[in-house]
């Protein structure tokens, strides 16, 4: 016999034996890796918003062209005086060009009206001093005083309330959010005998900025969902 051979296939005996002893074991720790657990972390903060777009709208009717143009002049120059007294400064503040109607030319227009002509008008204020303008709108009585009347809860120009700081905020969000999840996901861990392992996918999620509620439109609730998913060891 062939002392080469001989000895070529009792390495190769050997070897069989070796791994069919290790299978057993390779499988258990190939089926600990498929132990996980999927958690949620939440964190919610309540910040002021930090820009306010605030539009003041007027209607003004006449029935002369001419008439509805000078007292647009004369509302516009009233509410940005208005403006300026209570502290905004000129760059922050935009007339728009006037839009006027004829009931004359409006052939499904109601033709009972008054005043042949209307105008609606609109200077907004675009600012990061909220308290400011949060003072001039308690104040509006002021502009009807000098006879300018401004439409009350205009559904195509609303006063719109924002923040933007919300990268300065992020990291230390995501950061309370995840250790929420490591919190909760520790708490099933220990439930079920195991021991929590490291991170096997994680998910920043969507930050969401929303009014804290209908009365405080310039405090805002911000909030963000992280999704983890933990491996599980004995």
């Amino acid at each position: 016999m062939d002392k080469g051979k001989f000895y070529s296939g009792l390495c190769i005996m050997a070897g069989l034996v070796i791994l069919g002893m290790m299978i057993p074991t390779a499988v258990v720790k190939y089926r600990s890796f498929d132990r996980t657990v999927n958690v949620k972390g939440l964190c919610e903060k309540e910040v002021r918003a930090d820009k306010v777009i605030w539009p003041i709208v007027y209607k003004v009717m006449s029935d002369n062209v001419q008439s509805i143009y000078s007292q647009i002049d004369a509302a516009n120059a009233v509410i940005v005086d208005f403006l300026k007294e209570g502290g905004v400064a000129e760059d922050e503040i935009t007339v728009s060009v006037p839009q006027i109607s004829d009931k004359l030319a409006n052939e499904y227009g109601d033709t009972n009206r008054a005043f042949r002509y209307i105008a609606k008008n609109v200077v907004t204020v675009c600012t990061s001093d909220i308290d400011k303008v949060l003072a001039l709108m308690s104040s509006q009585a002021d502009l009807l005083k000098k006879g300018v009347v401004t439409v009350g809860n205009d559904w195509e120009n609303p006063v719109e309330f924002r923040y933007e700081g919300l990268n300065g905020i992020k990291p230390e969000m995501i950061e309370e959010a995840t250790q929420n999840a490591r919190e909760t996901a520790e708490k099933f861990a220990k439930d079920s005998d195991s021991r929590l392992g490291k991170i096997k996918t994680a998910n920043q999620g969507t930050f969401t900025i929303e009014d804290r509620d209908s009365n405080t439109p310039y405090i805002k609730k911000v909030r963000v969902v992280t999704s983890v998913t933990y491996y599980l060891k004995n």
